[in-house]
């Protein structure tokens, strides 16, 4: 019969000593080593405490530990702008939702005549014509350059030659030549549009919103719990699972800077917004419910064993139960990264054979 050394039995009284860690993606949850506590004594490195060959073993390997954290995330096309008429009018000419508008393209008509779409950040607010100077001119002027009209300088000032460009353009798209612009002449966004859904119909007057509109980029949106933030950065990479099991790569393209909190006060939860992109979409999704696996952190070339093979030692740490042969002993170890099922150690050769209990 094997003997028990004091500090077993007292810690036996006890009971088992467990590991805290984290689980699922971002961190491993060593409550999974509901081992019990053993003092060995001097070096770590005591007699074996045991002529029985466990019932499982595991060794130690070199490998990449890898921390990750999965959340819920909706992919779309990004949050969708409302795009109002500025006139008086009729509505005769609607995209068709989900077409792609680009620079220069009409987003909708009023009275046949084409409202085209700029590209920029700076919405007009007033009429543009000769004298006026602002970053609304350098808005046109850019976009006006980009079409292909030249003779003038792009910079903050309206002179004449600015009216002559517009007046050429006003002349292509089949407008009335004045020489001006109105706010309600254009659309302004950051980039190409995508047409999500009409809110007038052919025949409709021209007031309120005509259609709502996002980015062409498909992206994923993550409503992050704050208490998450630390996880992610930007550029960051991610994983991406669709509905129907397959998987797409990610990169986090944007991290909020603006907490909202959502729910009652029983279950209130504070969230950032993360934006992922992702890449080798070739399903036809427009808006899906998705899982983003987050790669928060890697450990590369570390000597690793199975969670379940650390016991809590008495004299305090984590060690593990060595397997040499029939007989067994136990090493004290120094532990790292959890992830995957797995925990970083040091203190032992690759190769060790360790017992898993189970």
């Amino acid at each position: 019969m094997t003997r028990v050394t004091q500090p077993q039995r007292a810690l036996r009284r006890r009971g088992p000593l467990r590991l805290a860690a984290w689980t699922g993606g971002t961190t491993l949850l060593a409550a999974a080593v509901a081992a019990a506590a053993f003092g060995f004594g001097g070096d770590g490195t005591g007699p074996a405490a045991a002529t029985r060959t466990p019932p499982a073993t595991a060794t130690v390997t070199r490998t990449t530990l890898t921390e990750t954290k999965t959340v819920d995330g909706t992919l779309g096309y990004g949050p969708a702008m409302t795009v109002p008429a500025k006139v008086q009018g009729t509505i005769t000419w609607l995209p068709a939702e989900g077409a792609t508008i680009t620079r220069g393209r009409a987003v909708y008509s009023v009275d046949a005549d084409r409202r085209p779409l700029l590209y920029g950040t700076t919405p007009l607010y007033r009429i543009l014509q000769d004298g006026v100077e602002g970053k609304d001119v350098e808005l046109l002027e850019r976009n006006l350059a980009k079409l292909g009209y030249t003779g003038f300088d792009v910079d903050d000032a309206y002179t004449w030659a600015t009216r002559e460009a517009v007046e050429d353009w006003q002349d292509d798209l089949g407008l009335d030549v004045t020489g001006t612009v109105e706010p309600g002449d254009v659309v302004v966004a950051d980039g190409p549009l995508r047409v999500a859904e009409l809110k007038k119909a052919l025949g409709d007057a021209a007031s309120g919103p005509v259609l709502t509109a996002s980015g062409t980029t498909r992206q994923v949106l993550v409503d992050l719990d704050v208490a998450d933030g630390h996880l992610v950065r930007k550029g960051m990479r991610a994983t991406v699972e669709l509905p129907d099991g397959s998987e797409v790569k990610g990169e986090v393209a944007g991290v909020g800077r603006v907490a909202e909190q959502t729910g009652g006060a029983d279950d209130a939860t504070t969230t950032v917004e993360v934006k992922v992109s992702v890449s080798g979409l070739k399903k036809t999704y427009d808006s899906a419910p998705v899982k983003v696996t987050l790669v928060s952190r890697q450990r590369e070339s570390v000597l690793a064993v199975p969670v379940g093979a650390l016991v809590a030692l008495a004299e305090g740490g984590y060690g593990v139960q060595v397997v040499e042969g029939p007989a067994t002993r136990y090493a004290a170890v120094a532990t790292g990264m959890f992830a995957d099922g797995r925990v970083e150690v040091t203190g032992l050769a690759e190769g060790t054979t360790v017992a898993v209990p189970k």
